[in-house]
């Protein structure tokens, strides 16, 4: 027969890459971790992991268990929390991570506002347009937009939203407004260089089809909120989300352009390190957020788009 906690501990420990960790956490010693290891797989008549003074390393029987067990213990802690059982004090650190524009035009705020609801909690913020790794930064929750490519992440969708070329009003005086992807090849363009990678080109979809516009910037930077600022100021075109330059087009400082475009998504997620043995603090943080952001959402996307009719 095996026990359930057992199976949280195989499932911590490959989380961790470590028994003695995972151990730890649950409030056991290391041998008492290991004798708990040792009796699951007796248990189940099947080694599952590889030990050594290095790494564990999960064997083929171990990889199709701790699927399995991922998926189990979510719904024991799902239905858990849907009753009120194991509800535990929001405390400790929480860090949440977002891009410079998101974080300080809407995630710090309400991050803030759930910190001030629970008093012993730490709350620690960090804006940054790199895509930074959450294991190696202690990162709980990063707010992205677009799709996850980490497979040992969790994501869990906030709200809709979608990009869209914009440009100040002083610059399209100036140089024209365009009226096609064809036009974009001779106008001023600002680009995001995000550390490390190459800049990505912008993808659109066009009646004809999705485009590929493999753009010349006139000016890159690696700050989102330094571009739209550079884009209100009138120093060229950029790629922007509905939620960065909301605030910008309802007060007429940026202009959403090519209506015949359609907006490619970008929708905004919670990514999160595992739906196992998530904290109090991490789990109502991501459900107050959602609740913000959506409560947002209709009246963010139709400023865009209403602009553009």
């Amino acid at each position: 027969m095996v026990d359930f906690e057992d199976m949280r501990l195989f499932v911590r420990a490959v989380t961790d890459g470590s028994l003695s960790a995972a151990g730890r956490e649950l409030g056991l010693s290391p041998a008492a971790a290991s004798k708990r290891m040792n009796r699951l797989e007796q248990a189940l008549g099947v080694r599952l992991l590889q030990r050594s003074s290095r790494r564990l390393t999960l064997t083929e029987e171990g990889s199709i268990y701790y699927e399995r067990c991922l998926a189990i213990i979510a719904d024991v802690d799902d239905a858990n929390a849907a009753v009120g059982l194991g509800q535990l004090e929001v405390r400790g650190q929480l860090h949440v991570t977002a891009s410079v524009d998101m974080g300080r035009q809407y995630i710090g705020l309400i991050a803030a506002g759930f910190a001030a609801q629970h008093p012993q909690l730490k709350l620690r913020l960090t804006h940054s347009d790199a895509m930074l790794d959450l294991f190696e930064h202690g990162v709980d929750v990063a707010v992205r937009s677009g799709t996850m490519t980490d497979s040992r992440l969790v994501s869990r969708l906030l709200a809709l939203n979608f990009r869209v070329v914009c440009a100040a009003p002083s610059y399209l005086a100036r140089r024209g407004r365009p009226a096609s992807a064809d036009d974009l090849a001779g106008h001023d363009c600002l680009m995001l260089h995000r550390p490390g990678q190459a800049i990505l080109p912008w993808i659109l979809q066009t009646p004809e089809g999705p485009r590929t516009l493999r753009i010349d910037p006139s000016i890159t930077c690696s700050d989102g909120d330094l571009m739209r600022a550079l884009a209100v100021a009138g120093h060229g075109l950029a790629f922007k989300s509905a939620w960065d330059i909301a605030a910008d087009v309802r007060e007429g400082r940026l202009v959403p352009l090519l209506a015949d475009v359609i907006l490619p998504e970008a929708n905004i997620f919670a990514i999160y390190p595992s739906r196992c043995y998530l904290p109090a603090r991490i789990r109502l943080f991501v459900d107050h957020l959602q609740q913000a952001l959506q409560q947002r959402e209709r009246e963010v996307l139709d400023t865009v788009r209403n602009a553009m009719t």
